[in-house]
């Protein structure tokens, strides 16, 4: 894009974004986070494409100007590790909120797919699970507990296998987003029709509060945690789709470094999900309804609260106007 076309398009933008640093008259903070997400956007690309322009040092006055009336010269945690996890990751929640909420959706409709799919096409569960975790699974049924495929082997052995083959699938989630989104969006519709026909088998079967009860113990982190898994697949193949006003190669590491961020957060979900199958779900049989179900909404609750939550009082907190 030339130089003229670059400012012409935007300048009404910078103006009033200026005016109103100018005289305060950001009250909503989300509006004061998004407009300057791409002041800095444009900064990077007339850098990239004027160096030597003026409009270059313009930019990066009022850039400068709007930093310190978001972060109002607060000094920054130089705990690169707490910093990392209490400040970094929250923004990038916040800034690609748009496309959290896209893989919320299109996993869920797989899900619900597979749901529908196992409920008009009986050999349909058995297509996806297999013949003999079905069997095994009826078989266990009949004996009293319908999830005890979960509970064979060591504590420690179920722990390393599951948290190792959940981190891999993790992986491959984020990395198939190069691409283009596709690998991604393959990756959460294979994970995301498991569920659902999954869930309806054990409907049919009579025995969803006893599959619930045992299997969501640790699946509240996990499921949450493919799903976010997803979400930086997504940014990760947006930024290779949609460049904006930077060059394909240059969105995508900018893409792949965001992307690459929040799948790295997901970690311990993951982790904490695989130690809670491998030592908690075993005894799921034999604990009270109620301690189930404080585990499930417990864990639910934290995963939710970092990534839904957090991110809002973060940016609420770093864009606070000075009055």
């Amino acid at each position: 894009m030339r130089e003229v076309a670059f400012i012409k398009q935007n300048k009404e933008k910078w103006l009033n974004f200026e005016q109103a640093i100018s005289n305060k008259q950001f009250k909503n903070p989300d509006d004061l986070a998004s407009l300057y997400i791409q002041l800095v956007n444009d900064l990077s690309y007339a850098k990239t494409y004027y160096p030597k322009s003026k409009i270059v040092t313009y930019l990066n006055q009022l850039a400068a100007k709007a930093f310190l009336r978001i972060y109002k010269t607060k000094r920054e945690d130089t705990n690169r590790f707490l910093s990392f996890w209490q400040t970094e990751v929250p923004l990038l929640l916040y800034q690609y909120r748009r496309y959290i909420t896209y893989a919320f959706i299109v996993f869920f409709v797989f899900v619900a797919i597979g749901a529908l799919s196992a409920a008009y096409d009986e050999t349909y569960v058995r297509l996806i699970l297999g013949d003999a975790y079905v069997n095994e699974t009826l078989e266990n049924i009949k004996g009293g507990d319908p999830v005890a495929i979960y509970k064979s082997g060591s504590n420690w052995g179920s722990f390393i296998g599951i948290t190792a083959n959940n981190l891999f699938v993790g992986t491959k989630s984020f990395f198939y987003g190069v691409f283009a989104g596709l690998g991604t969006l393959f990756v959460q519709m294979n994970n995301a029709i498991m569920l659902g026909a999954f869930q309806y088998f054990f409907y049919k079967q009579g025995v969803l509060w006893e599959s619930v009860r045992g299997i969501w113990i640790h699946g509240a982190m996990e499921i949450f945690g493919i799903v976010m898994e997803g979400a930086a697949g997504l940014i990760l193949g947006a930024s290779i789709l949609f460049p904006k006003t930077f060059s394909r190669i240059e969105s995508f590491k900018r893409g792949f470094k965001d992307g690459f961020k929040i799948f790295l957060s997901t970690m311990p979900f993951t982790i904490a999900a695989g130690f809670l199958e491998g030592f908690i779900t075993r005894y799921s049989n034999v604990m009270p309804n109620a301690l189930a179900i404080f585990i499930i909404l417990g864990t639910l609750s934290c995963i939710s609260f970092y990534f839904l939550i957090y991110p809002h009082i973060v940016i609420k907190q770093k864009l606070t106007i000075t009055t």
